[in-house]
């Protein structure tokens, strides 16, 4: 966080290794349930978390009484866009009490609903060292909201956390590998390292051309997320939309359906005329429909598709853990080259980007009955889950290579 002190002065304060981090602006190609995001302050443009892509945004409301002038914007940007919300006091070291009580009283709105944190560092905080601030400012939250709040600070400075505090709230760890621009990242240096249940990674990161921005991993999913941020209170949604429609699940597609035995019978018929004529007015479904009219002039069994969907478009949204090859073979909208993204290159997307299938058709063919299915979940792969016949899965499944498979997928 630390975006209260010039960006000079965050930028010296880095821990630099020898580890080196390439710049990666697309997500990593996984099944992985945690979520990527970000968090920002008054530093940060009005707006800056409708346009930077992510799961997730977390926003600066007080250090004090000092209040950010932006922070309703930022968290209803957030909320606006799909993204999961969290709210931040930055400690000041006043007296706890009163300066949980102005925090809350500005947030009230959002309680329940968004993630409640403590971001607890040593700079311009009077209380640095005092664990029981720490823990006087946690029980006045939760007295106040029925929540537990999240507790941030420095992997360095985690002591500082009491044990009953650190038994009841999430931690929220900072610690960075260096100070390169970097993008989302699927594995953070170190990450976990202290029981952390979230890491902030970065200060320089960049996403969509939007930054530096402090970039952060939750590990866990969204209804992780809002049973952190419901708590103890009655009502609250933790599996739909608790801060807004979340927009990385929406499809939209157009589709037609066409009946190949109709045509077939109507060609018989006469319906199609003959030869070239026949043949233009058939188009895309030309050589199904003479499969289907040859068979039954024949009177050979006809085992081939009897329709035809056809998708004009197809809008997907991107979420973390996704490629267009591996959304190209969940959607079955293939081939991957047939999607177009914002940036031109479908090897470069990024979270909460829409992109658009512009491929011409998926066809029906009739299938064969298998006794049992198994779903996918978090984790498995074709060995773990059919052993030694793992490729018979892949080909009965219509996988390819990387023979890539994602929780929630049915298999056959």
């Amino acid at each position: 966080m630390r975006k209260h002190k010039p960006p000079w002065l965050k930028r010296i304060r880095l821990a630099v290794t020898g580890v080196v981090m390439a710049i990666t602006m697309a997500v990593a190609p996984a099944a992985m349930a945690d979520l990527n995001g970000y968090d920002v302050s008054g530093y940060q443009a009005p707006d800056i978390t409708q346009v930077a892509p992510a799961d997730f945004a977390i926003v600066k409301v007080n250090q004090g009484w000092y209040i950010n002038s932006s922070w309703g914007q930022q968290a209803s940007g957030a909320v606006n866009t799909g993204k999961e919300l969290g709210l931040y006091d930055y400690a000041s070291g006043m007296d706890a009490t009163t300066e949980a009580d102005n925090f809350v009283n500005h947030i009230t709105g959002y309680v329940g609903k968004a993630m409640l944190v403590l971001d607890w560092e040593p700079y311009q905080n009077a209380a640095w060292g005092n664990s029981n601030w720490v823990r006087t400012w946690v029980y006045r939250v939760h007295a106040r909201t029925g929540v537990w709040p999240v507790v941030y600070c420095s992997k360095g400075f985690v002591g500082q956390i009491p044990a009953d505090v650190r038994a009841k709230c999430m931690l929220w760890a900072a610690q960075y590998a260096n100070n390169y621009a970097t993008g989302y990242q699927d594995s953070p240096w170190l990450a976990g390292s202290q029981g952390e249940g979230m890491l902030q990674y970065t200060s320089t990161g960049y996403l969509n051309g939007h930054g530096p921005l402090d970039l952060d991993k939750f590990f866990g999913d969204r209804t992780a997320w809002r049973k952190i941020a419901c708590g103890e209170r009655a009502g609250c949604s933790t599996t739909g939309g608790s801060t807004g429609t979340p927009n990385v699940h929406v499809e939209k597609r157009t589709t037609n359906t066409t009946d190949l035995n109709a045509m077939a019978t109507a060609v018989i018929r006469g319906d199609y005329g003959n030869g070239a004529d026949r043949q233009s007015r058939l188009g895309d479904n030309y050589q199904a429909v003479m499969n289907i009219v040859n068979s039954r002039l024949s009177g050979s069994t006809y085992s081939g598709p009897t329709t035809v969907t056809r998708t004009t478009t197809r809008t997907y949204v991107v979420r973390s853990g996704d490629t267009v090859s591996a959304i190209a073979e969940r959607t079955g909208l293939k081939p991957a080259s047939a999607w177009r993204v914002p940036s031109g290159n479908i090897n470069r997307i990024y979270v909460g980007q829409t992109i658009t299938y512009y491929g011409s058709s998926t066809v029906s063919t009739p299938s064969t009955t298998y006794s049992s299915t198994h779903v996918v979940s978090a984790g498995e792969s074709l060995w773990k889950i059919y052993g030694s016949g793992w490729y018979a899965a892949a080909q009965r499944n219509g996988l390819r290579p990387p023979y890539t498979i994602y929780p929630g997928q049915r298999l056959r």
